[in-house]
Order: C-alpha cells, then structure tokens, then sequence
C-alpha cells in the first residue's frame, strides 16, 4: 500500500487501497466563503466537541454554559446507568439473583458466629477510642447492612477496628460528640475519594510503613489496656505519658482485676487454639459422622471464645454483686434498645468540653487536625488488607471500598458510631465460617 501527494491538492493525501473499497470518500478543499469566515456545509466534518475544516483546522462551536452543562449530564447519565456499571458500583446486583438456600444457611452460621465476636470487640474498642462502651454497639451494626449493597468483599464484616479506635482517640479525645463528628466527616471524605477513583493512593504506602504503622499501634493498644487489667486509672495521650502514670499509680492497683484480666489472657490463649483441634483422621471424608460433630462443635467454641469468656464474666459478676458492688470494676450501665437517629452534633456545650468552653463546628474540625485524612486512609488499608488476604487472587476496586465504608460511616453518624471499618480479627472469622455473600 503507497501514499501519493498530488501536486495539486496541498495537505490532502490519497491512500490506493480505497481504491478497491465500496467506500465513498470525497474531500472538498474549498476555502472559507466569504468575508465573514462561514464556513460552508461541505468544507466541513462535525463532531459534538470541535468542528473539522477540510485544511485541518478545528473550530470549537459556540455553545451556552448551560447547554453544555446538560450535554454533560446526558453524557454522565448514559455512562454510569450501564449494567456493566451499575454492578459495578452496585455489587448486591451481581450475587443476589443467584442467591440459594445454600448460600443462605453459610451466611446465617457466619453471621451468627461473627456477631458474637463483634459484641465484646466493640465494647473493648470502646474503651480504646475513650468513649462509652454503648457507642461501641452503635457503630456495630447500621453500617453492615450499607455495605451489603455497596461493599465488594463477602469476607469484611464492617465494624469498629483497633487501629480506628486508636486513631479516634487521638484525633476525638475521648468526647463522643467529636468521634460522632468525625465519624461523619470521615465517611465524607471516603466517599468523595470512591467517586473521584483515588483509591490508586493506596497503591503509594509501602509495606515498611505499612507494617511499621501496625506494629506501633499494637504496643500502643496494649499500653493502653495495662492500665484496665490493673485496675488503676492512667491518663496520657503519648505511650511514654501513659506508662509513667502507670508507674505512678501502680500502688493502687486493684487484685481481683489483675487476677481476672491475667486468667482471661491465659483462657482466650488456649481457646484459640481449639479452632486447629482434631478430632480423628485428618481427612474429613475418613471421619465418623459423631467425629465431624465434635469437631465442629469445638471449633465454634474456639471461634466464639470472646464472647463466651464476655458471659461467663457477666455471670460471675452477677453472683459475686452484693450491696457493695463487684470485687472488680465492671463496664457499668448501657442504655437499652436501639439509639435514637438523629444529625451528627456539630457544635459542644461548654459543660462537655475540658476547657469548659463552646466548641463551633469549626474549632472542632481543626482540633481534629490530620485525623480527618490519616482514618480515611488507614481505614482504607485494613479494608484492602482483608481483600486481599481472602479474596483469593480476585482484584479489589480500591475506590468501590472507599465508596461502601464512606457510606457505611455517614450512615453510623447518624446513630452515634464512631468511625469504623473492615477488622481483619473478624473477617478471618468471617471467612473461616464458610460466608458466601
């Protein structure tokens, strides 16, 4: 196939392989007609955005603001209401269709299992972000049901985590009004982040820091419940403020919760490892039916171990009560029933504030300071984390997540949550109790 110029036709080029083509291709290179730069309807190839002249030139076309806004909006609204789209960003629309009574009954023993174990965690996390354990239970259960239709992994039960309750601390000060606050705003930039695709952030953490970061909040945690197993009170924001006031407040620590918060460290060490436990061959196939029985109900009771160790010490505190109280700090009262839905509060009340001063919603955005970018992105990362580790290979839609846990926060918000995400504790729970949606 050659390329010929003709002499007489400047800026047109001529491809011979037409030539044997059905296709009629005609080129006009009359110049512009008249003295006012109109240009005639065969000079021309139109198009939505620009318009083509025959020598090259492309001539943008007059059109009003609005009209171009409207022409976007169609452009968008044809874009995103595709099917490929819409399961896309809509994932309930892809697995529930083919949804069975198999897939139910997996689903209703992993929930039951998984709810038994988010109960004590949120009380515990709690604890670690210095709010009531009531909000703890808050945050447990409105933004699961959000990420049924947003979330794209079966393995992340949403829910408070540690390393958010940490951050929740240090950003709220332990005022539940900031972390409902923050809860919201959180969810915001989430969301905002999932609709503008810049989950590829991610991507920029290394595993060092990753693995840094993690590393650091967990002796963090650990400091930071030192103080409840003993039984003495220590306040600080910083690892190095909080065991001096331990050190300080050693003299007062109490015996009956050393001896109970050491007994159950040791119990949940041995529970834990029920859920390897076998019974018989290790084939499950080569098994007698009372075998596979006994396995099975070993391994819930190692599965559920925090929650039946949370009973048993409400038990035991219920019979050792007297008019006195417990021998041992207990979590005290929880109000009952559902919280009441309402808009996050977005100004304190100098009688809830340590200063004893009003806080506006803007002096309490900036006291929160880094914390509204560090939760989204940490969040982020414990989320994929779980993708990962249980996806089996499948790719993640980092911003799909960041849209599902943004709308799950907004929606906590609204019932007095602090910021929450996926938590890898649970979803190895999750998956190890055979979930299918």
């Amino acid at each position: 196939m050659t390329m010929k110029l003709p002499p007489a036709s400047d800026h047109v080029y001529f491809n011979d392989g037409f030539k044997c083509s059905s296709i009629s291709i005609t080129t006009n290179l009359n110049e512009l007609n008249g003295d006012n730069g109109a240009i005639s309807s065969n000079d021309s190839q139109g198009s939505n955005e620009f318009i083509l002249t025959g020598d090259g030139r492309k001539i943008i076309p007059n059109i009003k603001a609005l009209d171009y806004a409207k022409l976007w909006l169609q452009d968008r609204k044809r874009r995103t209401f595709k099917r490929k789209v819409l399961q896309k960003r809509l994932p309930i629309t892809q697995w529930f269709p083919k949804y069975n009574i198999d897939n139910a009954v997996g689903d209703l023993v992993a929930g039951i299992t998984v709810g038994l174990t988010v109960i004590p965690q949120a009380l515990a996390y709690a604890g670690i972000a210095g709010l009531p354990a009531a909000h703890g239970l808050y945050g447990s259960f409105l933004g699961c049901f959000v990420y049924i239709f947003l979330g794209s992994c079966k393995d992340v039960p949403f829910g408070p985590s540690a390393i958010v309750a940490l951050l929740t601390y240090q950003a709220a000060q332990g005022s539940w009004q900031k972390s409902v606050l923050l809860c919201l705003l959180c969810g915001i930039v989430e969301l905002a982040m999932g609709i503008f695709g810049l989950g590829f952030l991610i991507d920029f953490v290394s595993g060092p820091v990753s693995s840094g970061f993690t590393s650091a909040v967990s002796l963090i945690i650990l400091t930071s419940q030192i103080k409840n197993i003993l039984g003495i009170t220590a306040r600080g924001a910083t690892f190095v403020e909080i065991w001096t006031q331990i050190f300080n407040n050693i003299g007062e620590a109490r015996s009956a919760d050393t001896i109970l918060g050491l007994t159950c460290i040791v119990i949940l060490l041995i529970m834990r490892h029920f859920t390897s436990f076998r019974i018989g061959p290790e084939e499950p196939l080569l098994r007698s039916r009372t075998q596979n029985v006994i396995n099975k109900i070993i391994w819930v009771v190692g599965t559920s171990r925090n929650a039946i160790l949370v009973i048993g010490c409400c038990i035991m505190g219920m019979i050792l009560r007297d008019d006195e109280g417990t021998p041992f700090k207990v979590i005290g009262y929880i109000p009952q029933g559902l919280p009441s839905f309402a808009l996050p509060p977005i100004h304190i009340n100098g009688n809830d504030t340590f200063t004893g001063k009003e806080e506006t919603f803007v002096e309490i955005v900036k006291s929160m300071g880094s914390g509204l970018i560090v939760i989204p992105l940490i969040s982020l990362m414990e989320n994929i984390a779980i993708c990962k580790v249980f996806g089996n290979g499948k790719p993640v839609d980092a911003s799909q997540e960041l849209i599902a846990i943004g709308t799950a926060n907004i929606a906590n918000a609204f019932v007095q949550g602090f910021p929450g995400t996926g938590a890898l504790s649970r979803g190895a729970v999750n998956h190890a109790s055979g979930v299918r949606t």
